[in-house]
Protein backbone atom coordinates (compact mmCIF):
# COMPACT_ATOMS: atom_id res chain seq x y z
CA UNK A 1 0.00 0.00 0.00
CA UNK A 2 1.27 3.34 -0.59
CA UNK A 3 -0.61 6.82 1.22
CA UNK A 4 0.29 10.13 1.04
CA UNK A 5 -1.91 13.49 1.45
CA UNK A 6 -2.03 16.96 1.68
CA UNK A 7 -3.48 19.63 4.25
CA UNK A 8 -4.10 23.13 4.11
CA UNK A 9 -5.94 25.68 5.96
CA UNK A 10 -8.09 28.54 3.75
CA UNK A 11 -9.19 31.50 4.80
CA UNK A 12 -12.83 30.86 3.57
CA UNK A 13 -15.70 29.55 5.53
CA UNK A 14 -16.57 25.36 4.98
CA UNK A 15 -19.93 26.34 3.63
CA UNK A 16 -18.29 27.99 0.42
CA UNK A 17 -15.03 25.49 0.47
CA UNK A 18 -17.94 23.02 -0.09
CA UNK A 19 -19.84 24.50 -2.60
CA UNK A 20 -16.82 24.62 -4.75
CA UNK A 21 -15.07 21.50 -3.93
CA UNK A 22 -18.55 19.37 -4.29
CA UNK A 23 -19.07 20.68 -8.09
CA UNK A 24 -16.53 18.76 -9.75
CA UNK A 25 -17.59 20.44 -13.51
CA UNK A 26 -16.35 22.97 -12.36
CA UNK A 27 -12.62 22.34 -11.14
CA UNK A 28 -10.96 22.78 -14.89
CA UNK A 29 -12.38 26.65 -14.22
CA UNK A 30 -10.33 27.09 -11.56
CA UNK A 31 -7.76 24.04 -10.80
CA UNK A 32 -4.65 24.65 -12.68
CA UNK A 33 -4.44 20.33 -12.85
CA UNK A 34 -7.68 19.79 -13.90
CA UNK A 35 -8.03 19.52 -18.00
CA UNK A 36 -11.39 17.84 -17.98
CA UNK A 37 -13.37 16.95 -15.25
CA UNK A 38 -17.24 15.56 -15.88
CA UNK A 39 -19.95 14.07 -12.75
CA UNK A 40 -22.19 12.02 -14.47
CA UNK A 41 -25.26 12.17 -12.41
CA UNK A 42 -26.10 14.05 -8.85
CA UNK A 43 -23.20 14.40 -6.56
CA UNK A 44 -23.85 11.33 -4.50
CA UNK A 45 -22.63 7.84 -3.93
CA UNK A 46 -22.62 5.57 -7.54
CA UNK A 47 -21.89 8.82 -9.64
CA UNK A 48 -19.15 8.65 -11.84
CA UNK A 49 -16.43 11.33 -11.96
CA UNK A 50 -14.26 11.34 -15.14
CA UNK A 51 -11.42 13.59 -14.92
CA UNK A 52 -8.36 14.21 -16.74
CA UNK A 53 -5.29 15.84 -14.84
CA UNK A 54 -2.09 17.25 -16.53
CA UNK A 55 0.54 14.98 -16.42
CA UNK A 56 -1.95 11.86 -15.24
CA UNK A 57 -3.92 9.68 -17.46
CA UNK A 58 -7.79 10.19 -17.22
CA UNK A 59 -9.61 8.41 -14.69
CA UNK A 60 -12.98 7.32 -14.23
CA UNK A 61 -14.00 7.03 -10.43
CA UNK A 62 -17.19 6.66 -8.29
CA UNK A 63 -18.40 8.53 -5.21
CA UNK A 64 -18.05 5.85 -2.40
CA UNK A 65 -18.80 8.95 0.35
CA UNK A 66 -20.48 11.88 0.65
CA UNK A 67 -21.46 13.80 4.12
CA UNK A 68 -22.41 17.17 3.17
CA UNK A 69 -20.12 19.94 4.47
CA UNK A 70 -17.62 17.55 5.79
CA UNK A 71 -16.28 14.81 3.34
CA UNK A 72 -16.42 12.98 0.27
CA UNK A 73 -14.42 10.19 -1.16
CA UNK A 74 -14.14 8.18 -4.40
CA UNK A 75 -12.51 5.34 -5.58
CA UNK A 76 -11.49 3.22 -8.92
CA UNK A 77 -10.02 -0.23 -9.01
CA UNK A 78 -6.41 -0.65 -10.46
CA UNK A 79 -5.27 -3.91 -12.10
CA UNK A 80 -4.64 -5.77 -8.75
CA UNK A 81 -5.87 -3.26 -6.17
CA UNK A 82 -7.64 0.03 -5.85
CA UNK A 83 -6.97 4.16 -5.65
CA UNK A 84 -8.76 6.24 -2.73
CA UNK A 85 -9.14 9.85 -2.79
CA UNK A 86 -10.86 11.29 0.60
CA UNK A 87 -11.43 15.19 0.65
CA UNK A 88 -12.20 16.17 3.84
CA UNK A 89 -12.90 20.02 5.64
CA UNK A 90 -13.02 20.63 8.72
CA UNK A 91 -14.41 24.47 9.83
CA UNK A 92 -12.08 26.22 11.82
CA UNK A 93 -12.30 29.67 13.59
CA UNK A 94 -12.86 32.95 12.28
CA UNK A 95 -14.24 31.77 8.84
CA UNK A 96 -11.48 29.08 7.93
CA UNK A 97 -11.22 26.02 6.47
CA UNK A 98 -8.95 23.14 6.77
CA UNK A 99 -8.66 20.82 3.83
CA UNK A 100 -7.34 17.17 3.55
CA UNK A 101 -6.51 15.14 0.34
CA UNK A 102 -5.36 12.27 1.21
CA UNK A 103 -4.60 9.10 -1.59
CA UNK A 104 -4.52 5.43 -0.93
CA UNK A 105 -3.41 3.39 -3.38
CA UNK A 106 -2.97 -1.16 -3.16
CA UNK A 107 -1.66 -3.35 -5.04
CA UNK A 108 1.05 -3.12 -7.51
CA UNK A 109 0.40 0.24 -8.85
CA UNK A 110 1.38 1.85 -5.70
CA UNK A 111 4.89 1.53 -6.74
CA UNK A 112 4.30 3.41 -9.46
CA UNK A 113 2.06 6.07 -7.87
CA UNK A 114 4.69 6.14 -5.23
CA UNK A 115 7.71 7.05 -7.77
CA UNK A 116 5.82 8.86 -10.45
CA UNK A 117 2.03 10.00 -10.02
CA UNK A 118 2.58 10.76 -6.17
CA UNK A 119 5.53 13.19 -6.53
CA UNK A 120 3.55 15.12 -9.55
CA UNK A 121 0.65 15.24 -7.72
CA UNK A 122 1.71 16.46 -4.04
CA UNK A 123 3.84 18.92 -6.08
CA UNK A 124 0.74 20.49 -7.76
CA UNK A 125 -1.19 20.37 -4.26
CA UNK A 126 -0.64 23.91 -2.95
CA UNK A 127 -1.27 25.35 -6.09
CA UNK A 128 -4.79 23.76 -6.30
CA UNK A 129 -5.30 24.94 -2.81
CA UNK A 130 -4.69 28.24 -3.35
CA UNK A 131 -7.12 27.81 -6.16
CA UNK A 132 -9.37 26.47 -4.39
CA UNK A 133 -9.64 29.19 -1.79
CA UNK A 134 -9.60 31.90 -4.57
CA UNK A 135 -12.52 30.32 -6.27
CA UNK A 136 -14.91 29.84 -2.63
CA UNK A 137 -14.02 33.36 -1.87
CA UNK A 138 -15.01 34.77 -5.45
CA UNK A 139 -18.21 32.54 -5.53
CA UNK A 140 -18.96 34.15 -2.03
Amino acid sequence: MYSFSSTQTLDAPVEKVWSVWSDPDSFPRWDPREEHTELTGPFAVGSTIRSKQRGIPQAEMVLTGVTPGERWTISSPLPGGRLTIDHVLIAEAAGRTSVTKAYEVTGPMGLLFRCYFGPIVRKAMPDTFRALEAEALRRG
